[in-house]
């Protein structure tokens, strides 16, 4: 065996895959088309943005997974839809041309083709006649029209907001794209400034966002995300008005809380340095001070003014305990409970774009509104009972029995709060409220490379929508297409004959900002239904039959950006009547990540990128495909480890040698006949395992039940070309050229489809082997059997024989002979379906 273990048994990857590949080509194998006759089963990637650093095995790990469900789906009889293409506009795309000194137009197209390459290599069986590209004016026609869709509802809307800027880059940036205030990409200073922005109204649908991930089948971790991102609160909106200054003027501003029953114990009150209020109020003697620390502020993301969740007094800001630093307006708040004065400060740990951008500090019951106080030598006051018995050393979070508050005095939490609300609706201070976390979608970029906007704006800049008819608004044609440090867009420097629009007597102006690189992957999953329509973005009737994706499988990073977004956009298409399923991707899966050998994220500046191209190279992309799922389970991190890949490929050189003509290193032979029982048995059990497992996307475990059926065969001298035959069927979802070419040699096909007119050439629609349930349950059990307490043999005897059965054939194993021949036996001990023990005298 050992010589067999290491010869190559004529294993000619690289000319069997590329025969293989070439013919499903040619073929169009993996083709779908409609029928309704069969069930349908929609398997999605999340499509690439292509980088110019090409595929890494990381990569493959997720696209694999989806393919063998694909191909075992085919193969039970679904009509599958698996389709490919490219998320190719953005930020990535335009620094890499400006990088290498290209035009995005360019690179991008260099880019996808490398990708296609790659993924073709390894065999992954997409339909290509659907490939769709987020820059094929083709395609973002329909993303503009769907843009158009919701300006029409008054979902999408002008506004000056104050936003992430980097100069360096020319761009607005997400929060979620700033770290420690520089840029994700490049490490570049990032600044809040206000900018016209468009705004799309996600906020609307808040809601519906959040209830509606109970219909799906996602990991819980995920759901929380997003649940945490939406943010919902309940409480009540409370208003404090500002003291009247001088001139008599009164201000007021509002507060969100979620314990509006802690109102007595307000004792301070915390604005945004972006609060418009805040120039309004500030004192002369404390402008200096305000306006420095509002300055600071602004050179901070909200994601550096704030920490994780842990606050618990629900008063309004995001945050938990940081490090605390504020400014003293100078002016005071009246507390509508109690009617004291009460000093309002700015501090940068409360955000304009959450609530309110003010909030009531309680510092007695909330950790970090106590360590405010105590940095900046504040009152605390107690309203609930419970918690440090000294209320200065620390903030009473709990609940508790209200205490110092007038009217709600003795009252639980629940009563509190309802006859709150109900005093202060009243009084008219205040209204029961439920707020969100989620802020509208910042939908604008100061960039060249994506979708412009089909809008025209007139003298007043007020926006009036193109045409469907002049649709799509092409990207014009721009040599000097690099952002610039004045938020003045690219676009703005396109010649008149793109940047004027007549509308009747009217010359109006393009908008010139871009959309962001979320737009095209916002619904690219329903082009992929319909990718050639000239008419429609999808036909409903292909819409009805495929949504919606049934697995959907793509990196965690995407957990709350896109998947949100592209929910958001579906809930809209839903409403307008243009899609008949509420969510668009029913079940989720992230793969794990693939660490590089040194057990850290696979980079190129790390220097542990691995190529999925040198492994094909090597070893053949049915052994890369192998390895990649036997590596671990699916959404497990686990580290490469290159030296892992010879123990699969050394399986399925095993496979070839099956009936293989060979003299060395030769496996079993086949023959026509029947197969006998322990084959057939562990062939059957082998079945049943491995289609639970695909059910189950446990793909490693499949690959080892798939092993030792393997070496269940090299037992025997031969094997029945049947149990061959369905060996090589359960295998082609994971090595599908080596199983095409073995089904083709020495198995026997099925009967020729003939709807399907390559079905007979190919193992890609023989359905998938059935097993029998008899065959998959044990009837013999084997028991260890021990002399004195030490293990002596192995009985193999069915499961239901009778225990002095059992013990007349223990005594009667050769190994168990030996020890208790002419010695007494004391005791017999049968524990059973596990242990025979015979205890002997000496």
């Amino acid at each position: 065996m050992a010589k067999e273990e290491t010869t190559s048994g004529g294993y000619d990857f690289t000319g069997i895959e590329a025969k293989w590949q070439k013919r499903w080509d040619q073929e169009q194998t993996f083709k779908t088309l409609e029928d309704p006759k069969k069930p349908k089963y929609y398997i999605l990637d999340m499509f690439p943005y292509p980088s110019g650093d090409g595929l890494h095995v990381g990569h493959i790990e997720g696209y694999t997974a989806t393919d063998i469900v694909a191909r075992y789906k085919r193969m039970r009889g679904f009509c599958v839809l698996h389709p490919m293409g490219w998320d190719a506009f953005g930020l990535p795309a335009e620094q890499y041309a400006i990088k290498t000194g290209q035009h995005p137009r360019v690179t991008t197209r260099h880019n996808v083709g490398r990708f296609r390459d790659q993924i073709k290599r390894v065999g992954l069986s997409y339909d290509w006649s659907r490939e769709i590209d987020t820059t094929d004016p083709d395609y973002y026609k329909w993303t503009q029209w769907i843009f158009l869709k919701l300006f029409e509802r008054g979902l999408a809307y002008q506004s000056f907001e104050p936003v992430n800027w980097c100069p360096e880059l020319g761009t607005v940036l997400a929060n979620e794209e700033v770290i420690d205030g520089k840029s994700e990409v490049g490490g570049f200073p990032v600044f809040k400034k206000p900018l016209r922005q468009w705004v799309l109204k996600i906020t609307a649908y808040a809601e519906r966002l959040l209830e509606d991930l109970d219909l799906l089948d996602w990991p819980e971790s995920l759901k929380d995300m997003q649940r945490h991102w939406i943010g919902k609160s309940l409480g009540a909106k409370v208003t404090f008005k500002v003291k009247p200054a001088a001139s008599g003027a009164t201000d007021h501003f509002e507060v969100f809380t979620t314990r509006p029953d802690t109102l007595f114990g307000a004792t301070f009150c915390v604005l945004a340095p972006e609060h418009p209020l805040v120039a309004k109020i500030t004192t002369q003697q404390q402008k200096s001070a305000v306006e420095n620390y509002v300055h600071q502020a602004a050179q901070k993301s909200d994601r550096d003014r704030t920490s994780q969740p842990g606050s618990s007094s629900g008063s309004g800001s995001t945050s938990g305990t940081l490090d605390k630093t504020g400014v003293f307006t100078g002016a005071m708040a009246v507390n509508p409970a109690n009617g004291q004065e009460i000093p309002i400060w700015i501090a940068d740990y409360v955000l304009m774009s959450y609530g309110s951008g003010a909030i009531m500090a309680v510092p007695a019951h909330d950790e970090r509104d106590h360590a405010f106080a105590k940095q900046f030598n504040l009152p605390i006051k107690r309203v609930l009972k419970g918690g440090e018995d000294d209320i200065q050393k620390a903030a009473h979070c709990g609940d508790g029995i209200l205490i110092n508050s007038d009217f709600l005095n003795d009252l639980d939490k629940t009563q509190a709060i309802a006859t709150m609300v109900k005093w202060l609706e009243s009084k008219n201070l205040g209204h029961g409220a439920v707020t969100y976390k989620l802020r509208d979608w910042l939908f604008s970029r100061q960039r060249y490379w994506g979708e412009p906007f089909p809008l025209a704006l007139d003298k007043d800049g007020q926006a009036v929508p193109i045409a469907e008819g002049d649709l799509p608004v092409l990207l014009p044609e721009m040599d000097d297409f690099k952002p610039t440090r004045d938020a003045d867009p690219p676009l703005a420097r396109a010649h008149a004959a793109w940047s004027e629009v007549k509308l009747g007597d009217k010359i109006l102006k393009r908008e010139t900002n871009v959309m962001p690189q979320w737009a095209g992957s916002c619904w690219y999953y329903l082009r992929f239904l319909d990718p050639k329509n000239k008419n429609q973005f999808c036909d409903l009737d292909k819409e009805k039959y495929w949504m919606p994706v049934d697995l959907y499988v793509g990196g965690a990073e995407h957990a709350v950006l896109h998947l949100l977004y592209a929910r958001f956009w579906h809930k809209v298409l839903f409403d307008a009547g243009l899609v008949t399923t509420k969510e668009p991707f029913l079940k989720l899966v992230h793969p794990g990540t693939v660490l590089g050998e040194n057990n850290e994220k696979m980079s190129k500046s790390r220097g542990n990128v691995v190529n999925p191209d040198d492994i094909v190279r090597e070893y053949g992309a049915d052994t890369l495909r192998l390895f990649e799922m036997f590596m671990g389970p699916l959404t497990a991190t686990k580290p490469w480890q290159t030296a892992g890949i010879s123990g699969v490929h050394r399986f399925l050189r095993r496979v070839i040698r099956i009936g293989s003509s060979d003299e060395v290193g030769a496996g079993p032979t086949l023959h026509d006949g029947a197969e006998n029982e322990e084959v057939l048995r562990a062939l059957h059990k082998t079945i049943r395992k491995v289609t639970e497992d695909l059910e189950n996307l446990s793909f490693n475990t499949a690959i080892a039940a798939m092993m030792e059926l393997v070496n269940v065969f090299y037992k025997q001298k031969s094997i029945a070309k049947d149990s061959y035959g369905s060996l090589l069927l359960i295998l082609a979802p994971f090595a599908p050229h080596l199983a095409e070419e073995l089904w083709e040699k020495r198995a026997l096909p099925h009967p020729q489809d003939k709807s399907i007119p390559h079905h007979g050439r190919s193992i890609t629609f023989v359905p998938w082997p059935s097993f029998l349930e008899a065959l998959t349950v044990d009837t013999d059990i084997v028991l260890a059997v021990q002399v004195n307490g030490k293990l002596r043999g192995d009985l193999r005897c069915p499961k239901d024989l009778a225990k002095e059965e059992i013990f007349g054939r223990a005594k009667a194993l050769e190994a168990v002979k030996r020890h208790i021949e002419g010695k007494t036996i004391v005791k017999e001990i049968y524990v059973p379906g596990k242990i025979v023990s015979l205890v002997v005298k000496e």
